[in-house]
C-alpha cells in the first residue's frame, strides 16, 4: 500500500476505495478512475478545520499584527514536523535548532523591515545550519545541509509572506482575501472531486486528485477571489478573477509537491497533530507557496504605501 493511501488532500480529492472497503493498490479503484470517497474523519476534520479559521479571525480581527503570533507557532510546528518527517523517512537530520531560531527571526523581522528582513534572517538561517551540520562531520553533510536549506525556505520564508500581506493599513483585508481564496480553492475542489472525479489529474504523484476536482477549484477560487478583492480591498471583479486563478493553481502545485515529499520519504502524513488532517504540515502545503504568490499579485495590482 502507498504512502498516500487515506490522504484526503485539498483540492480534487478522491481516496481510494469505497467507505469501509480496503483501498486499491496505487490509490484509485480497480477500474482505474479515482474513487469517490472521503476516507478520513470528516467530523473531525470540519472541527479543527473551523477551530484553526477562528483563531486567525480572533487575531487579524483584534489587532493585526498578532497574525504574526499565528504565523510563528505554525512556523514552529511545521519545522518540528518536517525534521521528523526527514528523520523518519530518510534518515535526514535537518539542523533544527537553527531552523526554529532561523524561522522565528524570519517572521518577526518583516515586521520592522518587511521583505529585507525577511530574507536577511533566511540568509543568516542557511550560514547557521551550515556551520552546525559541521559538529557531525563529513559523512551526510551535503544531504542533510541540503535538507536544513530546502526547509527554511519551504516552511519559515514562505511564510513570512503570509506575514507581510498583513503589514500595511489593509492588511487584515489583504491576508483574509489571500485565506478566503485558498479555503474556497480547496473546498471546491474536495466537492467536485469527492462528487464528479473520473480522470486523475496526476496519478503518479497522487492518485486521487482528478481534473474534475480542479475544475472546482478553479471555479469556487474565481468566484471567492472576485468577492473578496471587491469587498475587502475595493478592486475591480477582473483583478479578483486573475488572482483567484493564480492562487488555485499554486494551491493546487503546493499539494502536489508536497505529495512528492511524502511519497519520496515513504510516508503517509506530515504528522499527527490535528485530528482529521495529519500534521500541521499536512494543512500548509496549499497555503505556503500561495502566501507568496497572493502578496506578489496583490502588491502588483493594489500597491500600497501602508
Amino acid at each position: 500500500m502507498n504512502a498516500e493511501q487515506g490522504d484526503a488532500e485539498n483540492s480534487g480529492v478522491d481516496e481510494p476505495g469505497e467507505p469501509g472497503a480496503p483501498a486499491a493498490e496505487g490509490g484509485t479503484a480497480e477500474s482505474g478512475k479515482p474513487a469517490r470517497s472521503a476516507g478520513r474523519d470528516l467530523p473531525a476534520a470540519i472541527g479543527v478545520g473551523l477551530a484553526l479559521g477562528a483563531a486567525v479571525l480572533a487575531a487579524l480581527l483584534t489587532y493585526r499584527q498578532l497574525f504574526l503570533i499565528v504565523i510563528a507557532a505554525a512556523v514552529a510546528v511545521g519545522t518540528i514536523e518536517l525534521a521528523g518527517a526527514f528523520r523518519r523517512g530518510a534518515d535526514i537530520r535537518i539542523a533544527r535548532v537553527p531552523l526554529l531560531l532561523g524561522g522565528q527571526a524570519m517572521v518577526w523581522l518583516t515586521w520592522p523591515f518587511g521583505l529585507r528582513g525577511a530574507l536577511v534572517g533566511f540568509v543568516a538561517t542557511v550560514l547557521a545550519c551550515l556551520l552546525w551540520r559541521m559538529r557531525s562531520g563529513a559523512d551526510g553533510y551535503l544531504r542533510d545541509v541540503a535538507a536544513s536549506v530546502f526547509a527554511a525556505a519551504y516552511v519559515p520564508l514562505f511564510a513570512s509572506f503570509a506575514a507581510l500581506l498583513v503589514l500595511p493599513l489593509d492588511g487584515v483585508g489583504r491576508v483574509l482575501t489571500f485565506l478566503i481564496v485558498v479555503v474556497c480553492s480547496d473546498t471546491g475542489g474536495y466537492a467536485a472531486g469527492v462528487l464528479l472525479g473520473r480522470h486523475p489529474m496526476a496519478p503518479s504523484i497522487s492518485p486521487k486528485k482528478s481534473w474534475e476536482g480542479f475544475a472546482g477549484s478553479l471555479v469556487s477560487g474565481l468566484v471567492a477571489g472576485w468577492l473578496a478583492i471587491w469587498l475587502l480591498l475595493d478592486g475591480q471583479w477582473w483583478q479578483g478573477a486573475i488572482l483567484g486563478v493564480a492562487v488555485v493553481c499554486s494551491a493546487t502545485l503546493g499539494d502536489l509537491m508536497e505529495s512528492l515529499v511524502k511519497r519520496d520519504l515513504g510516508i503517509k502524513d506530515m504528522g499527527t497533530l490535528l485530528p482529521g488532517h495529519g500534521g500541521l504540515m499536512d494543512r500548509l502545503d496549499s497555503l505556503l507557496p500561495s502566501a507568496v504568490l497572493s502578496w506578489m499579485m496583490l502588491g502588483l495590482m493594489l500597491p500600497t504605501g501602508g
